[in-house]
């Protein structure tokens, strides 16, 4: 009998023992996981130079058999599909991975080394070419997609089209852009204030020696950069007033902060200078950081809000 007794009671302390040790266990790997997960989150994405893992959407992974309605004359049978991430709602960017391949990249590098001059600047009244020195220092070229007989820059274009959602008769030529070691452009808008630039339809003109205010052109509502070259470091695309950050006044217009927007050779941004109701979005005001090493390569597209005609006007 004493040995049952003494039996019963080691099971009942057992218990009690049992039910405090596996409490303090579940808890102590419940907040190793979490303070672990919050470490490790510290670490830039690229802090290795390799990307992380893309997340989606849970509506991104699901497959689905679409049901196409009989398309308009000019409009497809098939659907589209380009991935993209928004990168800010103030300014309205978008971030497309991969949208264009390395051969196409170093396609439209080769065809237009020969073409590169020093880039130039739309200046405002009271600006010249001297007080205005060293804002933009890169070099480029304009080319359209019907100049460029490889074909490369008529797919880009229209991958282009399809991303914004603008047909292609409202872009511009390409701006092919080369950056080297030092070289810049200050921050700045790509909308054009009529109150700095005078009376105009548009709120910009071409960047190029040539450029004067002569006649009113169509507003440009949009902009987007392939960056042709991976950038080892400096070069990144820069939106100081992100959010409505550093609006005080006392932004110099040279700092390479706010939200930053490193070059990855292939890759696609775009963003709006205007607002859906056609003023200018303060917030849009952009540069491009000094590069430290390397080369960077980038092809502008500027997006208007209306069609061009055959002279890009």
């Amino acid at each position: 009998m004493k040995s049952k007794t003494l039996r019963g009671n080691w099971s009942l302390r057992t218990k009690k023992f049992e039910l405090p040790s596996l409490f303090f266990i579940c808890t102590f790997f419940f907040l190793a996981g979490f303070f672990g997960s919050s470490f490790f989150s510290q670490f830039p994405d690229d802090v290795y130079g390799v990307r992380s893992r893309a997340t989606f959407l849970d509506s991104t992974t699901v497959e689905t058999e679409y049901n196409l309605l009989t398309s308009g004359e000019s409009g497809d049978n098939s659907i589209t599909s380009i991935p993209f991430q928004v990168l800010s709602w103030k300014p309205r960017a978008l971030y497309f991975p991969n949208f264009a391949s390395a051969e196409q990249c170093e396609t439209i590098i080769d065809i237009s080394k020969e073409g590169l001059k020093p880039s130039s600047l739309a200046l405002r009244k009271g600006e010249t070419e001297e007080n205005t020195n060293g804002i933009r220092t890169s070099s480029g070229m304009f080319i359209s997609a019907a100049e460029d007989k490889t074909g490369t820059l008529d797919v880009i274009e229209e991958k282009i089209a399809r991303a914004t959602k603008v047909p292609r008769n409202h872009g511009e030529a390409f701006n092919i852009l080369r950056y080297e070691i030092g070289q810049k452009y200050a921050s700045h808008y790509d909308a054009f204030n009529p109150a700095e630039y005078g009376p105009q339809k548009s709120q910009r003109v071409s960047l190029n020696s040539e450029a004067t205010i002569t006649r009113p052109r169509k507003p440009k509502m949009a902009s987007f950069l392939l960056y042709l070259s991976d950038v080892p470091e400096g070069g990144e695309t820069v939106f100081p007033f992100e959010n409505g950050l550093n609006m005080d006044g006392s932004y110099s217009y040279e700092d390479c902060i706010g939200l930053r927007v490193r070059p990855r050779r292939g890759d696609g941004l775009l963003f709006y200078s205007l607002f859906p109701n056609g003023t200018i979005d303060p917030t849009s005001l952009h540069g491009s950081c000094p590069v430290i090493k390397g080369q960077k390569w980038v092809a502008t597209k500027w997006i208007r809000d209306q069609e061009l005609d055959d002279n890009g006007v």
